[in-house]
């Protein structure tokens, strides 16, 4: 494809990037990314793939906007309220790039539409807030040989790792969701507005990187970090063979979790 002169000026601080250059913005712009949950970490994602000018977005999103999500849910405003977020979303990418195809799904990602979803894209992004769900994607992921970004965040912490095939999966990490009453939501315990924008543009670079063919993925790593001290590490990760054999994939249960005041 050939760049118009307003391609070239709104993309023009990628494109003198030494990395990224004409021909990175044209596969940003012939990309196909999956966004799963517009909430704490999708929003940011979506607002930062708009703006790079990822060509065909997909996102997906059971939910309807309230007023608690604002506090971190940025690509939703006020009036908003009330409305399916996955439209909240797309109205908002549409604002930003008009060069964004959308394509909103006002629906559950369930495991008997999982793959037939993911089918035409090149890369997804978690950004659901249960295990059910992110267990789901991953499962599909590895069957489905599409690469993923796993994120997720609860109270002042964060961790994200990088799925591509052949590479460690969330299963390598955490073999299944944790048991009832082990872990809370962030409806339970909280979570810190910040770092679901933090969190999500790194799955949005993630996702970014991997369109362009540039930069160290994080495959096989784990990178957790503690926003009250600013703290970030990584975990190397080795991919568990075992686990990345997906014949089948499940609708689990969220398991709940009494918080007790101690």
């Amino acid at each position: 494809m050939t760049l118009s002169e307003e391609q070239i000026e709104r993309y023009s601080r990628h494109i003198i990037l030494q990395d990224v250059g004409g021909e990175g913005q044209e596969k940003i712009l012939n990309s196909k990314v999956l966004i799963i949950g517009t909430g704490g970490l999708g929003a940011p994602a979506a607002l930062y793939l708009a703006a790079a000018g990822v060509g065909n977005l997909g996102i997906i999103d059971s939910d309807v906007v309230d007023l608690s999500n604002l506090q971190r849910q940025v690509i939703h405003f006020t009036p908003d309220v009330g409305k399916p977020k996955v439209e909240s979303a797309k109205e908002k990418i549409a604002e930003i790039n008009p060069d964004v195809n959308v394509t909103a799904i006002h629906d559950l990602f369930r495991a008997d539409n999982a793959l037939d979803i993911i089918k035409d894209y090149d890369f997804i992004i978690d950004g659901t807030d249960n295990f059910p769900a992110k267990f789901l994607i991953n499962d599909a992921c590895v069957m489905g040989e599409k690469p993923f970004s796993h994120g997720g965040i609860l109270r002042f912490d964060g961790q994200t790792m990088t799925y591509v095939p052949g590479s460690a999966s969330y299963r390598c990490v955490f073999n299944g969701p944790p048991p009832p009453n082990s872990v809370p939501t962030c409806s339970q315990a909280g979570v810190f507005g910040a770092i679901a924008g933090m969190l999500g543009t790194i799955q949005a670079a993630e996702a970014l990187k991997y369109i362009i063919g540039k930069g160290d993925l994080l495959t096989n790593r784990l990178l957790i970090f503690d926003a009250l001290k600013m703290n970030f590490r990584t975990v190397n990760v080795k991919p568990n063979q075992e686990r990345l054999k997906i014949t089948k994939l499940v609708d689990a249960e969220q398991a709940s979790c009494e918080l007790k005041n101690g």
